[in-house]
């Protein structure tokens, strides 16, 4: 690890260890070290998802709400596999590690993430302060949709055949009109995403926003690459807001404004390297 890391590493713990507030802002990268696949290009996507590759569809194509109607097995199976993958998933070391920060602080931890994996409610985190902004793989919604509803997917359980990642069992439907249900997920090109379970997520956020104002505020940011750049936009505005600095890791793409923090390593590393720095006092 060169110096430059290691400076970044030690401002960041001493960042964190004079916070009286933290926003975690998270992106796919933050479960990988969980073992979860990271969806980065096609290649990354057909490497999780060899039929997918075989049938020449990539995520953005699959990732769309049309396959509700065109072909319910084949977005079960995805969208199955899925679910599926992240409730027998265990969240790395790195969720306890900013759970323990969290115990320190004048104000509660807020999260922000694109990720609908749940992992941050799996470990821990209040699902009061969390805000995933595109939604969640733990709720469903009806596909055509016939109403608002959004409800729970604690009881979905999908069979998905793993050669051709197809649902074999039997699909989830709307509890109103007996349509195909789906994942209560933003989507590509998605017209019928119902948005008030992350609206009111939004409100909550806007509420702590307010409420640490004035606090010393740390946004650290895990795993948010510029593809999908919603992430890395919300931890910049948010650090222009509050005055605040932001710590942002990640291996490939670290940049940040002046005066900011990059630190090139993926989400546990970085963790438990600014942790270690902490834990010695």
């Amino acid at each position: 690890m060169d110096s430059e890391i290691r400076g970044g590493i030690a401002d960041a713990a001493r960042a964190v260890a004079e916070a009286e507030a933290v926003l975690i802002t998270a992106g796919a990268g933050m479960g990988v070290d969980s073992g979860l696949p990271d969806f980065r290009g096609d290649t990354g996507f057909w490497r999780a998802y060899p039929p997918m590759e075989r049938l020449g569809i990539s995520f953005v194509e699959m990732a769309n709400p049309s396959w509700f109607s065109r072909d319910p097995e084949l977005a079960w199976g995805f969208y199955g596999h899925r679910s599926n993958l992240y409730r027998e998933t265990v969240p790395h070391r790195g969720f306890d590690i900013l759970k323990r920060w969290s115990l320190t602080l004048q104000h509660p931890c807020f999260v922000f993430t694109s990720n609908v994996d749940g992992q941050f409610q799996e470990a821990g985190f209040s699902d009061d302060r969390i805000l995933e902004c595109h939604g969640s793989l733990a709720h469903l919604q009806c596909s055509t949709p016939c109403g608002n509803d959004i409800w729970s997917a604690d009881a979905l359980a999908v069979r998905v055949d793993e050669d051709s990642f197809r649902a074999v069992s039997q699909l989830p439907v709307c509890r109103r009109c007996g349509s195909v249900a789906r994942p209560n997920v933003l989507m590509f090109n998605d017209w019928h995403w119902i948005p008030h379970r992350t609206s009111a997520q939004h409100g909550r956020f806007e509420s702590w926003l307010g409420e640490v104002i004035d606090a010393k505020t740390v946004i650290i940011e895990l795993g948010a690459g510029s593809a999908v750049p919603t992430v890395r936009i919300t931890s910049e505005h948010a650090a222009q807001r509050l005055g605040a600095t932001l710590v942002r890791i990640n291996p490939r793409e670290p940049q940040v404004p002046h005066r900011q923090i990059g630190i090139p390593l993926g989400a546990l590393e970085g963790l438990e390297a600014i942790d270690q720095i902490l834990r010695k006092g």
